[in-house]
């Protein structure tokens, strides 16, 4: 899990770069290549995950995620809006994942209490057995898809890296 979470800071770093940069009109102090590199490990990496989680469990990578955010959250509950900025999506993507997962029985709307116009997605047991029976693939698909990595001159050290900073290692 420690490398899951730190994979996903390093995937908030460069979402928060690239605003940061584009709103200074001005590209931020980082040599490009590395950059590419970043983006190309994140890319292959996101791939893999995606494509296990679909073939083994019928859901995509960020229905996977939206599940477990749910599950952390407090009551198993998060408004869509809070959803989507814990999973790097726009509101109108979260809506539509929303959507699908309640349509598959593994999340159910319902509206806020004190302001009716704002909706929660709350997760559902079959959402948490979902998760549950996922999250072996997603390590497993995590750790092949980065030591896949660490073999490729291009993104071996960052995946290296990564696989270093796990301290069940």
């Amino acid at each position: 899990m420690y490398m899951h979470l730190m994979y996903m800071q390093i995937m908030h770093m460069h979402v928060s770069w690239c605003q940061l940069a584009w709103r200074r009109g001005r590209a931020a102090p980082v040599d490009a290549r590395i950059w590419d590199d970043v983006v190309a490990l994140h890319g292959r990496v996101e791939h893999e995950l995606g494509r296990a989680l679909q073939r083994r469990h019928g859901i995509g990578l960020s229905e996977y995620r939206a599940l477990c955010r749910l599950e952390a959250a407090d009551g198993g509950e998060l408004r869509v809006r809070e959803l989507a900025g814990l999973i790097g999506l726009n509101q109108s993507s979260v809506s539509r994942l929303a959507a699908r997962l309640e349509a598959d029985g593994l999340t159910r709307r319902d509206l806020c209490p004190k302001d009716r116009r704002g909706v929660y997605s709350v997760i559902t047991g079959a959402g948490r057995a979902r998760r549950a029976e996922a999250e072996p693939t997603y390590r497993a698909a995590l750790e092949r898809a980065l030591a896949g990595a660490a073999a490729d001159p291009r993104t071996g050290p960052l995946a290296a890296a990564l696989l270093a900073a796990d301290p069940a290692r």
